[in-house]
């Protein structure tokens, strides 16, 4: 049965992943959310999510279904895997309506003031990579490489909506543990596949690899200076530099 999950969360990936890329090939590298309305928006953002997150993921949905094997077999235990699924997206939707808000911001205040976008770029870099240094991160990095203790404090109970709320709070600890690495995506553009698929790898290794937490801390130094070229390399972020005037390419200039 347990080859049945991954299997599944393999296809769902992978849709997820056809999707996201044909969205990134009809819409481009855009400015801020791209014109687009904040329904529009999330039905862009989840599969996005889907698609960055499941690979990382599926190891976790695996050890759920493991910690209420003791419970529950068969049908009734993909219901419960799926429910966790369900959870777990919840959570990156949520965090879909702060992203619509930053990017809204991000292309109101381009749009206003075209300078400052390397700065907005320089920012969203600096804080992804100071991020990665704090006790936050830690915790919550802890948490999505090794969750079997929560995990079996949950397992044997069979209230309703346990699996839902157990995704939820897996999904609470991989925001706390992602959220400002997708703040890049401000300054690249929120459908830039390179960078979509270099944080998809780099999120996927911080949680499954041994040396994930040394990669952490690797990631970190990168940000900084990137932070720190991007003041200089308006293209570090295509989603803005477009916007900045081509005779404007030094700092506080």
């Amino acid at each position: 049965m347990l080859g049945w999950t991954w299997a599944a969360l393999l296809v769902a990936a992978t849709l997820a992943w056809g999707l996201t890329v044909g969205q990134s090939w009809r819409m481009g590298v855009g400015l801020g959310t791209m014109g687009l309305a904040l329904p529009v928006f999330l039905v862009m953002w989840v599969p996005m999510m889907a698609a960055m997150m499941f690979p990382a993921l599926a190891p976790v949905v695996i050890l759920w279904g493991r910690s209420i094997n003791r419970v529950e077999t068969g049908t009734r235990r993909v219901v419960r895997q799926g429910s966790f699924v369900v959870g777990y997206i919840v959570v990156w939707t949520v965090y879909g309506l702060v992203a619509f808000g930053l990017l809204l911001g991000a292309e109101r205040l381009v749009g206003q003031s075209p300078g400052a976008a390397r700065w907005i770029g320089a920012g969203a870099y600096l804080a992804a990579g100071l991020y990665q240094l704090t006790p936050l991160k830690r915790v919550c990095l802890r948490h999505c490489r090794s969750p079997l203790g929560q995990f079996l404090r949950f397992g044997s109970l069979r209230g309703p909506g346990i699996d839902f709320r157990v995704g939820l709070l897996h999904g609470g600890y991989c925001v706390g543990c992602c959220w400002a690495l997708m703040l890049i995506l401000v300054g690249v553009g929120v459908m830039n596949l390179v960078a979509m698929v270099a944080l998809t790898a780099l999120i996927f290794l911080e949680k499954v690899w041994r040396h994930g937490n040394a990669l952490a801390w690797a990631a970190s130094a990168v940000f900084v200076v990137l932070a720190i070229l991007t003041l200089f390399h308006p293209g570090l972020i295509p989603g803005l530099s477009t916007r900045v005037p081509a005779a404007d390419m030094t700092p506080g200039m």
